[in-house]
C-alpha cells in the first residue's frame, strides 16, 4: 500500500454523496469532545475490524456521518459530523505505547485507516435504539440488525433523511 485508500471513481461517486454512522462510547470520546476540538475535526483512529476499516476506505470528503454513542444511557444517534479528510494510514498502529498498536502493522502495510471527521451538529437529544427501531424508514438500517457490532458502516439516503428529520435537522 502506497499511504493512499483504494478509491471508487467515475461520475457516479463524484454526484452522490454518501453517508455513514459511527460509533463511539461517549467516555471515550463522544460527539460533544469533536464539537470542542481544534477546528471541530479530528482523526477517527482505532478502528480493528477488517470490515469497518474497509468502510472507512470508502469515504470521501463532503460524506455525512451520523455520530452514534454506543455503552451510553440512553445509546443512539448524538449528532452529525461530515468527513473532512479521505483515508489515510492510521499513525497509533504504529505506536507502541498506543492502546491501538498492532504488531503486525509495518509503515509498507499499515494494515488500518484513519479518516478525519468534523462536526456539524449536536442533537439536542439522544436519538435511541429503541426510537430508531420504530421508525418504518429504518426497518433495513445494519445498525438495527440483530447481531451488528461494526463501529463503523453505511447508511442510505433515506435513513438518512429519516434520522436527520427525528432530529429536527435538514441535510
Amino acid at each position: 500500500m502506497n499511504g493512499t485508500a483504494p478509491r471508487r471513481g467515475g461520475k457516479e461517486r463524484a454526484l452522490a454523496r454518501q453517508h455513514w454512522l459511527v460509533k463511539s462510547e461517549p467516555e471515550a470520546f463522544s460527539i460533544e469532545d469533536l464539537e470542542r476540538a481544534p477546528a471541530h475535526t479530528t482523526s477517527w483512529e482505532g478502528v480493528r475490524n477488517y470490515q469497518a476499516r474497509n468502510f472507512l476506505r470508502e469515504m470521501e470528503p463532503g460524506d455525512g456521518v451520523l455520530f452514534y454513542h454506543s455503552n451510553a444511557s440512553p445509546t443512539g444517534v448524538a449528532g452529525a459530523a461530515e468527513v473532512a479528510r479521505a483515508a489515510y494510514p492510521d499513525p497509533t498502529a504504529l505506536d507502541r505505547r498506543s492502546p491501538y498498536f498492532d504488531p503486525k502493522a509495518t509503515r509498507a502495510d499499515p494494515r488500518w485507516s484513519v479518516v478525519d471527521l468534523t462536526w456539524r451538529a449536536t442533537f439536542r437529544e439522544v436519538i435511541s435504539l429503541d426510537r430508531l427501531r420504530q421508525v418504518p424508514a429504518l426497518a433495513r438500517m445494519i445498525l438495527l440488525r440483530k447481531g451488528n457490532r461494526l463501529s463503523v458502516m453505511p447508511v442510505t439516503p433515506a435513513e438518512w433523511k429519516a434520522v436527520l428529520g427525528l432530529a429536527g435537522s435538514k441535510g
